[in-house]
């Protein structure tokens, strides 16, 4: 059998025919093929999904992708947007989007039709994760003026919110989600807890290399406090750690400081300023 049929044969779905549009190397198609047959291990045994790719894999961002840039994105464009009445932008990263509307109508529109146009590719959005919500200048005054905080929302692992810049203007500023500081934080304790008989020196060479994985992602200008938290949580656990290393003896403060002067931990760096630049938290 053709590779191209085997891969139709096997996963028969418009990503394949969305995928054709641009792969036209058969082996490329079998590798896809391949991934999204390949299943995931999970406690011992390997699990097949009948439909779609399992969450985790590394094929699985592709899926959306496809998706989206043919389903969603040339639609908004060129059937959509004529129609609306004032200004909308579309914000996309694999399957995360966000639909920015000037006008309530057009958004009360488009929330109709959305399901309508997943359907027809048999796509649908997830209730639980799809809300309409007003965000800017004029809906951070108005919940001002009725003693409320103004909405946020979830966005690439950081949580959006209005608020006032120093000179009284309306800004967009971000904070690391609690969950995902959370997750960052259980997994530095647990690799603590599972080397904390290893040399100092390669602690602080691991634990400095997930503090610079962390920076550059949520570096961003009104993170700062954020990513300081993160800091400070990581030294309070690496003391723990080695704290018990000493025969139940508590490593006090001072000793761990005397431990930081020659094995320091990288301090928090934000490398996206607004000004392009690089600058210190």
């Amino acid at each position: 059998m053709d590779i191209r049929s085997y891969f139709d044969a096997m996963v028969g779905s418009v990503l394949v025919e969305r995928m054709k549009k641009r792969v036209s190397d058969g082996r490329v198609l079998r590798l896809i093929q391949k991934g999204i047959q390949g299943g995931v291990i999970d406690d011992g045994q390997r699990l097949v999904s009948a439909t779609g790719t399992g969450q985790g894999q590394p094929i699985s961002p592709l899926q959306p992708n496809v998706y989206r840039h043919d389903v969603l994105d040339p639609w908004l464009e060129e059937v959509v947007k004529p129609r609306w009445k004032g200004e909308a932008y579309e914000i996309r990263c694999a399957d995360d989007a966000i639909l920015c509307f000037q006008h309530k109508g057009d958004a009360e529109k488009v929330r109709r039709v959305l399901p309508k146009r997943f359907a027809k590719f048999g796509r649908t959005r997830h209730p639980e994760k799809t809300r309409r919500m007003e965000f800017g200048r004029l809906a951070a005054g108005k919940a001002k003026q009725q003693g409320k905080k103004p909405e946020t929302f979830d966005f690439l692992g950081l949580t959006h919110r209005g608020a006032r810049s120093r000179k009284g203007k309306f800004t967009g500023q971000v904070k690391t989600i609690a969950q995902r500081l959370r997750r960052g934080l259980t997994a530095v304790a647990e690799w603590c807890q599972q080397h904390r008989h290893d040399p100092v020196s390669v602690q602080q060479k691991t634990l400095n290399a997930k503090l610079r994985g962390h920076y550059p992602y949520y570096g961003r200008p009104t993170n700062y406090r954020s990513l300081w938290q993160f800091y400070r949580k990581v030294r309070r656990i690496w003391r723990l750690g080695l704290s018990r290393r000493t025969r139940g003896r508590l490593l006090t403060w001072e000793r761990f400081a005397a431990i930081l002067r020659p094995y320091p931990l990288s301090l928090p760096r934000i490398p996206h300023s607004w000004a392009g630049a690089g600058s210190h938290a």
